[in-house]
């Protein structure tokens, strides 16, 4: 018999009709308003030859080819996986060392550490950009971009994190203690994986929102994916072909973030799988003895 707290009751036939009935009304609902959002859309002539920018040259525009759309797209996609390929680590590894620190023994390392979490995680991520441009000397673009998006993270990485070692239960502690581990051994081995592990979700869910935040270093002058797009728009000078070259754009974000989503699915279901295995082997080696 579990001792935990019930959450929720498993859902019985009654409910799971009660449930496929009103799935299918929001799906209806949800239906008819996007064709009435599409067709408000077409009405207003959103529709239109504008939309052939992405497949053909522009009329009146000597010398562009609609390969510059592609290539600019390219160019700019580069840029912000870039940017989000080196800020995405090693905003990880402040974080864990700033939860570490607040963890730490010494009351004056948790101050430290606790204040400059609270400071960075309420700055917005464009004035920390712009904070990289001035402090750090002869700084990139690049670099400003990533300055900004790993502080910030690392601030948000080592909040969940916190939360994740806040939530486990006591008596894991009080087990390691027993056994004469002590506080570091118990914090490496025990209580930061486990964190990880727990708060791998809503982990994941912050790499998305870091990758979007590159779309920022716009501000800073980086090209990213935004920029470039922005650069097309003006050489066209038409602000017409503007949405569908930003539906490019919108598109691009939704798939990357649709994978990493998919990505963090599979890793957490692939360490599920291998720590029951693990458990299966340990079961069996202790009925053989």
């Amino acid at each position: 018999m579990s001792s935990g707290p019930v959450l929720y009751d498993v859902p019985g036939p009654d409910e799971k009709r009660r449930e496929r009935r009103v799935s299918w009304v929001v799906g209806a609902l949800l239906v008819v308003v996007l064709v009435v959002l599409g067709w408000r859309l077409a009405s207003n002539g959103v529709f239109d030859d504008r939309w052939r920018i992405l497949v053909e040259a522009p009329p009146n525009f000597a010398g562009y080819q609609v390969q510059d759309i592609w290539s600019a797209v390219f160019r700019g996609l580069l840029n912000t996986l870039l940017a989000a390929v080196i800020s995405l680590p090693l905003a990880m590894i402040l974080a864990i060392l700033l939860v570490s620190l607040r963890s730490a023994p010494w009351r004056g390392l948790r101050w430290l550490a606790s204040a400059v979490i609270e400071i960075f995680r309420a700055l917005p991520v464009v004035l920390v950009m712009l904070f990289g441009i001035l402090v750090l000397p002869g700084a990139s673009p690049l670099v400003a971009v990533v300055f900004g998006l790993v502080v910030y993270n690392a601030a948000v990485f080592a909040e969940i994190l916190r939360a994740g070692i806040s939530a486990l239960p006591a008596g894991q502690t009080e087990a390691a203690y027993s056994l004469g581990m002590r506080s570091g051994l118990i914090y490496r081995t025990i209580q930061l994986p486990q964190s990880v592990r727990m708060m791998l979700p809503s982990l994941i869910a912050q790499g998305v929102v870091l990758i979007k935040d590159s779309s920022l270093g716009y501000i800073v002058g980086y090209a990213e994916l935004l920029r470039q797009i922005s650069r097309v728009a003006d050489a066209l000078t038409n602000a017409d072909y503007l949405l569908p070259l930003l539906a490019v754009g919108a598109a691009v974000f939704v798939t990357l973030n649709v994978l990493l989503s998919r990505l963090a699915v599979w890793v957490q279901r692939h360490g599920r799988l291998q720590r029951r295995g693990a458990r299966v082997a340990r079961t069996a080696t202790l009925v053989e003895e």
